[in-house]
Formats: C-alpha cells, sequence, structure tokens
C-alpha cells in the first residue's frame, strides 16, 4: 500500500470514528441567500473581497492563490489582511460588532461553533449542493468537522500534526543521538526517558547540565525544552500530546457537554509540566511570554521545541542553527497528536455573499491546495496538494515525517474537541493554566474547581 493511499485510509478511519459520535445543533444560525452558481461577478464593476488570515507564514501561498483567481475573474479584487493569532480573534469579533468584519476569514474549530450560534456564519451549504462542490476530495472526513445539523461553514483547507523540533548542534554537544530521542518514552510520575533528555539538554551558564548536582536553575543558558505557554484550554502544541499519551481526552466525543480537565491523568501532566519549568529544564513561562516559544528557540534558547506542521517554514526561514524534527515521545497508551484543521467562512454581514463563496471556493480548490502545497509552508486538505507540500519540503532539505507518520500511525490522532462554549472555556481555563505553571497554585487543587465550572456552563 503507497504512502498516498496509507493516509488517505489512517485519516478516514480516525475521523470517522470519532464523527460518527458527532450530533447536536448550533441555535439561531444564518442561512445563505440563494446561491448563484456563476463562475464571476456578473456586473462590470470591481467588488471588493476583503480576506482575513492569521498565518503570516501562509500569506505569501494565499496571495499568490489570489492573484490567480483575481486573473480567472477580474471583476472580484480579493484583499488579504494578515495579523497575529490574538489581535486577529479580537479584531474580528470587534468587527463582527461594529460592522467591519472581513468579508471571508479563516476559521478554527474551537470558534466557529460560537460564531454559527449567534448567527455570524453563512451557511454554505446551499452554495455547496447549487455548484455540485465534491466533498469526497478532502483527506478523510475533514469536510464534515465544519458540518453541523445540516449546515456547512467551511471548506478544508489543510490539516496538522505536532512534532518535536530539534537543534542539531544541542543534540551533538550533549551526545543525544536523534534514535534516542525519535524512542523516547515518557510518563507523568517518571517523565521516562524523554524527561531525562530534556534535563541532560538543559545547560546552565557554567556549562552543567541538568542531571548534574552542580546545575543551577537560576542561570540557564541553554533549556531542555521549550512550549509556546500555558496552552489555554486546549494546548493543541503545549501539553495535549503527552496528556493525550495517557489515554486522556479533553472530551469523550464531539460536541460533547462535558470536559475532563478534573481527570487524574490530566493533572499530573500538567503537573509534571509545572515542575519541570520549575527545576528549570523548560524555559519558564514568564519568559515564554515575553519572548514567543518559536522565536526563543529559533534563537538558540532551547534544544527541544513542540510545535505544528504549519511552522515549518517558520523554522526553515528563521532558525540560526541546524534543525529537524523528530516523533513525539511515547506515552503509556502511544504516541498521540491532535489533528486539526482549517477552513473560510464567510461573514453574514457581508455585501457580496456570493462572490465570497467564489473566493471560499477556490481557495478551497485543487488549484489552490496545489499552489499552497508548492510553497511548503502547510499539508494542505487534498492529496496532491499533500503530495506537492512534501515535495516542496524535502526540496528545501526539510524532513517532514515526524509529522506524516504521526498522521499515519494507527491510533495517533485525536481530533481539536469541538464544542460550545469556547470562549467560556478558554476564559476560565487561561488564569488556571498560567496560575499553575507560574508555580502559584498546584494542578490537583485548581483543576478541578475550573472543571465544574467548565461543567456548568452547559447545564445554564
Amino acid at each position: 500500500m503507497n504512502r498516498r493511499i496509507s493516509l488517505w485510509m489512517a485519516l478516514t478511519f480516525a475521523l470517522s470514528l470519532i464523527l460518527s459520535a458527532c450530533g447536536g445543533s448550533p441555535p439561531g444560525t444564518a442561512s445563505a441567500p440563494s446561491a448563484d452558481t456563476g463562475g464571476a461577478a456578473t456586473s462590470d464593476e470591481v467588488v471588493t473581497i476583503t480576506y482575513w488570515l492569521w498565518d503570516a507564514n501562509q500569506l505569501p501561498a494565499y496571495q499568490q492563490c489570489a492573484d490567480d483567481f483575481m486573473e480567472a475573474n477580474p471583476n472580484i479584487k480579493v484583499e488579504l489582511v494578515q495579523s497575529g493569532w490574538g489581535d486577529y480573534w479580537n479584531n474580528l469579533q470587534t468587527g463582527m460588532v461594529a460592522g467591519t468584519a472581513p468579508d471571508v476569514f479563516t476559521n478554527h474549530l474551537a470558534k466557529y461553533p460560537e460564531f454559527a450560534a449567534k448567527g455570524q456564519l453563512v451557511d454554505i451549504q446551499p452554495f455547496v449542493e447549487a455548484d455540485g462542490v465534491d466533498l469526497s476530495v478532502y483527506i478523510g472526513d475533514l469536510a464534515e468537522l465544519w458540518a453541523r445539523d445540516g449546515k456547512r461553514y467551511g471548506l478544508p483547507k489543510d490539516w496538522d500534526t505536532i512534532a518535536i523540533v530539534y537543534n542539531q548542534e544541542a543534540l551533538d554537544a550533549a551526545g543525544v543521538t536523534l534514535e534516542e530521542l525519535n524512542n523516547a518514552t515518557w510518563d507523568p510520575e517518571s517523565g521516562g526517558t524523554f524527561g531525562e533528555l530534556i534535563a541532560r539538554l538543559t545547560v546552565d551558564e557554567n556549562g552543567n547540565n541538568g542531571l548534574s548536582p552542580d546545575f543551577d536553575p537560576s542561570r540557564v543558558k541553554q533549556y531542555g525544552l521549550i512550549i509556546n505557554g500555558a496552552g489555554e484550554a486546549y494546548g493543541q502544541t503545549e501539553w495535549s500530546w503527552l496528556a493525550a499519551s495517557t489515554g486522556w481526552r479533553h472530551i469523550d466525543e464531539l460536541y460533547a457537554t462535558k470536559y475532563n480537565f478534573d481527570d487524574p491523568r490530566f493533572i499530573a501532566t500538567i503537573q509534571w509540566l509545572a515542575d519541570m519549568m520549575q527545576k528549570g529544564y523548560i524555559m519558564p513561562l514568564q519568559q515564554v511570554t515575553s519572548l514567543g516559544g518559536s522565536a526563543a528557540f529559533n534563537s538558540g534558547l532551547g534544544a527541544l521545541h513542540a510545535n505544528g506542521s504549519w511552522m515549518i517554514g517558520e523554522f526553515a526561514n528563521n532558525a540560526t542553527f541546524p534543525f529537524g524534527f523528530a516523533r513525539l515521545p511515547q506515552g503509556p497508551e502511544g504516541r498521540k497528536s491532535m489533528f486539526n484543521g482549517l477552513a473560510d467562512s464567510i461573514w453574514t454581514g457581508t455585501q457580496h455573499v456570493n462572490e465570497a463563496w467564489q473566493w471560499v471556493k477556490y481557495a478551497a480548490s485543487k488549484d489552490c491546495a496545489d499552489t499552497v502545497g508548492e510553497f511548503g509552508v502547510v499539508f494542505p486538505a487534498q492529496q496532491s496538494g499533500v503530495d506537492k507540500a512534501i515535495a516542496a519540503f524535502q526540496a528545501k532539505g526539510l524532513d517532514v515525517s515526524a509529522f506524516t507518520e504521526q498522521a499515519l500511525e494507527p491510533g495517533g490522532t485525536f481530533l481539536f474537541p469541538i464544542t460550545d462554549h469556547a470562549s467560556e472555556i478558554t476564559a476560565i481555563m487561561s488564569p488556571v493554566m498560567e496560575s499553575i505553571l507560574l508555580g502559584q497554585v498546584d494542578a490537583a487543587s485548581a483543576l478541578p474547581e475550573a472543571n465544574a465550572q467548565i461543567n456548568a456552563l452547559f447545564q445554564q
């Protein structure tokens, strides 16, 4: 069985198992107007569509898609606006209230149920049916992640998994081999060989590593591991890959009405991270918050860094040393990565819904997927785009198999936890997770109370 078929089958199987439990419907969702099956604006007047995205690494690829789209549709102009993650969502929510939101925007699985419930997303299912869009071209059941109760709020753009980025020079200096790293084990009680590697790769200003009795945690020159922060309620790159390797999951099914942040396996995982920060082996939260996780790693302040496949280009462009990607550590229940995918949605406030749909359809087309793949920044949602992305990464000398093998591994992925109340859940969990990682409170005391508050949201 070749790699292409294996990837498709693995993702189909993993997603279909979880989606089979999907149910429920959001109230107050908006309906699309009648679909215009025309391929472009019909008048001579040029209509401008504003398109927002947050990932700067993807901006050149989608600008090329927009240029190609505009050449074929001269009556539609697409203006791209990119902003960082935090500003992006703040500006989007503010814009929806003020009536200045973009016509089309890149959406996230954590966000769309709430937008849909508030009637802020156009149901594009009528357009999909009118134009005969073939949803089977998307890998696995990615398209179904964006559908709920017969309505649809986006067409898939890409997918991602998590891996460990390593600084080759740091590994060489510590005598750590890639084989050791790829075969590392982890559990929240002992930390396994992964925890030992992190300590071994941590070096203080006197040259002592974290295993030395002379190691000074107050004067660390190189941290063994850098994560991106406290992870709010989802921890995609920060801790989900560790907690899930114990068998823990955020929720038991998509659109669940109960979270599991009070589970002993999750509590032990987060306390392990907090303890490793206190020991000086993982970059402290204060420093990560100030510097940014990937920026700190790229500047040589850490030996290992957990991050997603969408960041491959960031490391290729900005790392100041030879680097590579290694497999996640193997926990008690195996290696586990969150499997996430983005899509473009149309704001119900747009004055140009037909033109917006034409752009959404093109941005999720094979042509655009192939274009994005050729840029080698993410794995597109269509197989031909994935093939081009792998070829582009290889041409840059990058082995990205740590990401693709994680996707191929039976049971190696779990879906982003999609539920209602995402913003309220984030508001509850963010300060709690930060307090734990700052050492201000222990996980066993804080997480059960936070979980009770979250689960109460679903009882209102």
